[in-house]
């Protein structure tokens, strides 16, 4: 049975990176989505790899939301052209939003805030707070150390081999999607052992 998504959240990013490909691929995404009819929801910035995917979807008709935390939105980083655009106080706040508004997640490449919300985003999932796949767009091999330290962990037992199955894996956007629409939730049992 296919997995409904109707909008899905993009972590990426604050800084393009110094890969051709990580700009590519953003593009990719954001005009991918468009294309299927599929909403964005990111975390509002009108720079790095988070501005490029949302400048992507908006050029390609797809609808863009925006969740940025007030500090953010007075430093003057926010995009000025999304199809909405949530103000929160905080930056729980903005990760607990943008997860509502979405059925699924894709971590793009970044730095420490991608990881923190992709890490949070499947936290959430494994304690069974939400039931949403999170995809990683392994862009030029980008998530290979990470992918190969959570098969470590599994290795020596401080994360459940099933836990790795909320994590879907694809180079290109269009095999992430199909990963994520095809791949069945495990059930919250499985995840705390009972």
């Amino acid at each position: 049975m296919a997995n409904e998504i109707k909008r899905i959240v993009v972590y990426c990013g604050a800084n393009v990176g110094n890969n051709p490909a990580y700009k590519a691929a953003a593009e990719a995404v954001g005009r991918t989505l468009a294309e299927q009819g599929i909403g964005l929801v990111y975390g509002g910035g009108g720079v790095g790899l988070m501005g490029v995917v949302a400048d992507a979807a908006l050029a390609a008709g797809g609808e863009v939301i925006g969740v940025i935390p007030e500090a953010l939105k007075v430093l003057e980083v926010g995009h000025k052209n999304l199809t909405a655009m949530h103000v929160v106080p905080d930056m729980h706040s903005r990760k607990a939003m943008m997860l509502g508004l979405a059925d699924a997640v894709i971590a793009m490449p970044g730095g420490f805030g991608t990881m923190d919300e992709l890490f949070e985003a499947l936290t959430w999932s494994q304690l069974d707070y939400h039931r949403k796949l999170c995809g990683l767009l392994n862009v030029a091999g980008y998530y290979d150390h990470l992918l190969a330290w959570v098969r470590h962990s599994v290795d020596v037992g401080l994360v459940k081999a099933v836990n790795m199955e909320l994590i879907v894996s694809g180079d290109s956007v269009g095999e992430l999607l199909d990963g994520l629409r095809s791949r069945e939730f495990p059930l919250s049992q499985k995840w705390m052992g009972r």
